[in-house]
């Protein structure tokens, strides 16, 4: 029997941009489902299920963060790579809150493009944990990986594939410094060499859900020069 061919949805309204990005992943054996509003997008969600949806920011009616925000209710794991013409930090930012996986600023360089998508699919289904249910603790939170959910200080929340990809990491390193070229490489499936905000903008999301304050981390703390390290133990080391 043939393998299904990895399903994608691509929602973005510049017809020409999406032609090419449809013929581009086509030819790379992706089956791709193009729509140009959100509000279509949501509608096909319902019923289909896609391993991959690239979102574009700037779209008729509902803008892209709203419909990410949206299919982060439909489906919590799915990985989002959102497209902006905005090259503001802030509003990558934005993304990454609203529950993107990674952004990509338009004009890109297609070879780029297509290494990001083939990584986050690549990876997609990468880590799952031993059939066990056992929440693992720290601070006042405790994640299930298995079943991509937390409960925290704030109340229980819904985890990404990206979120308990990182996590995993994290978990089986406990208290070791991981650099930022293996997280970049193991979650996203980056070389070493490509330049992105991705990870420090995810790690900023982590802090917002389990840090009893965000702004001095006690558990997913910034390594200088090396990357990060996660401590289960309430504890602020000089890093």
């Amino acid at each position: 029997m043939i393998p299904e061919k990895p399903g994608i949805m691509l929602v973005e309204d510049e017809i020409h941009l999406a032609r090419g990005i449809c013929f581009n992943l086509e030819e790379e054996g992706f089956r791709i489902s193009h729509f140009e509003s959100g509000e279509k997008a949501l509608e096909a969600l319902e019923f289909g299920h896609f391993e991959l949806i690239i979102l574009d920011v700037m779209l008729p009616g509902m803008d892209g963060f709203q419909v990410c925000r949206a299919i982060r209710r439909l489906d919590p794991r799915v990985p989002i790579l959102m497209l902006t013409a905005r090259s503001d930090d802030a509003d990558r930012v934005e993304g990454l809150e609203n529950g993107a996986d990674d952004y990509l600023t338009k004009p890109f360089n297609l070879v780029e493009f297509l290494l990001r998508v083939k990584g986050m699919l690549r990876r997609s289904s990468w880590y799952r944990p031993d059939p066990v249910e056992e929440g693992y603790r720290f601070g006042n939170n405790e994640v299930f990986l298995l079943s991509y959910r937390a409960r925290t200080a704030q109340g229980e929340i819904d985890l990404t594939e990206m979120e308990v990809r990182v996590l995993a990491i994290f978990f089986r390193k406990e208290g070791q410094a991981i650099s930022r070229a293996e997280l970049l490489q193991t979650v996203w499936g980056y070389s070493s060499d490509i330049e992105t905000r991705t990870l420090d903008n995810f790690i900023v999301r982590l802090r917002k859900y389990f840090e009893p304050d965000p702004a001095h981390p006690i558990h997913f703390q910034t390594v200088r020069g090396v990357g990060y390290r996660f401590n289960q133990k309430n504890s602020r080391e000089s890093v």
